[in-house]
């Protein structure tokens, strides 16, 4: 319990400073005229790989191993999933700079 408040209370001295990466970022992802639904879908996969790392390394803390192999590979699986999109955007622009 000691392990996950810290690490909670951590996290919440950094929002401020998280904050202000991601409007940072935002500006770079705006100027370079980039859709903002993979801004997003990309934040939301940084997001989920922070909290399997941190769940990740709580189960190792308590000794649970096995329990921690699992919570990466369950976050490697939906980051997989929520970067389908943005990589057939990715294969779409390369298949049309090709000629036909």
């Amino acid at each position: 319990m000691l392990t996950v408040f810290v690490g909670i209370l951590i996290f919440l001295f950094l929002i401020d400073e998280i904050t202000k990466i991601i409007g940072m970022l935002e500006g770079i992802a705006t100027q370079a005229n980039m859709n903002m639904i993979y801004f997003q879908t990309i934040l939301k996969i940084i997001g989920i790989a922070y909290i399997a790392e941190f769940g990740a390394q709580i189960a190792k803390d308590a000794g649970q191993a096995a329990i921690a192999s699992k919570i990466e590979l369950a976050g490697k699986i939906l980051i997989l999933v929520m970067a389908i999109p943005i990589l057939t955007a990715v294969i779409e622009m390369v298949l049309s700079l090709l000629p036909s």
